[in-house]
């Protein structure tokens, strides 16, 4: 069969389609041009084949996903900086049980807190919000045991007890065990509340009904040579007076008998007031 010129080119074309797999513009019927794609062998993708997951397609724009899209939400935060109350100070405690934070628990969530919280959380891969959210809480909570009342007021800041009956009359300096609180009365009305703590085991604080028998503003033990600040002695060598110790270890100390006194501007304003012969009462 004779090949024209013509029909030469139409062979070469076609032969070069076959080999690319580019487009070639077919033309229909009606002299429409319509795009054709030329694919050779089993490692052609069919026409209808959707791209894999992820995969851009090519020259699609890119849609933004929107509103609806479903995204994780931040866990929800239950206290931060400026809180307060018992909550936090529970959280300051489980914090002291780490060793993350040191002071306190004062029950207001302050720097000191939002420091120790970071720590925790990028100790565990947490976001370092300093934040105390629903994730770090329940990882906290893992870590620690449950707050004995004397870990949630480790320095001081518990609520004083009811006064003792004869706390009521004159001036008083009503000390309670149970509150671990001192109240200074005049006449049923409280002036002042401050925290204090007493005797160890083998030198416990006298209970009973006393009255300040001798100042001494900067008196040092004779027995143990330690200052006592603003002593007010009511019972023998026993006395109300400011504890530096108690200042810096909390409840973690004890007296040898004394009533100490943790804060020196309440106990020096107390001391300008109370007079020789007050009464004292120690109670339960």
């Amino acid at each position: 069969m004779r090949i024209t010129g013509r029909g030469r080119s139409l062979a070469a074309l076609l032969a070069l389609i076959a080999v690319s797999g580019c487009r070639a513009q077919a033309v229909d019927a009606h002299g429409t041009r319509t795009p054709v794609r030329a694919t050779t062998g089993s490692a052609a993708a069919s026409d209808d084949a959707k791209p894999s997951a992820g995969s851009a397609v090519p020259g699609a724009a890119s849609r933004d996903p929107g509103p609806t899209a479903s995204r994780t939400p931040p866990p929800k935060v239950l206290w931060s900086r400026g809180d307060r109350g018992r909550d936090v100070r529970e959280v300051q405690a489980r914090l002291r049980q780490l060793a993350w934070l040191f002071e306190g628990p004062t029950g207001t969530y302050d720097f000191a807190t939002v420091t120790a919280v970071r720590g925790f959380q990028g100790k565990r891969g947490l976001a370092r919000t300093g934040e105390l959210d629903a994730v770090t809480w329940q990882r906290l909570l893992s870590m620690t045991h449950e707050p004995a009342r004397w870990e949630l007021y480790a320095f001081g800041g518990q609520p004083a007890a009811p006064p003792d009956p004869r706390c009521m009359t004159g001036r008083v300096l009503c000390v309670s065990k149970t509150s671990r609180t001192l109240r200074w009365m005049v006449d049923g009305r409280t002036v002042s509340v401050m925290d204090v703590r007493f005797g160890a085991q083998y030198t416990p604080t006298r209970e009973g009904v006393f009255s300040v028998n001798f100042k001494s503003r900067y008196h040092v033990s004779t027995i143990y040579h330690t200052s006592m600040p603003y002593a007010m002695f009511f019972s023998g060598g026993q006395a109300v007076h400011y504890s530096a110790d108690f200042a810096a270890r909390g409840y973690a100390g004890a007296s040898h008998g004394c009533v100490n006194v943790r804060d020196e501007g309440k106990i020096a304003a107390l001391f300008a007031q109370v007079r020789t012969g007050d009464k004292v009462v120690v109670y339960w």
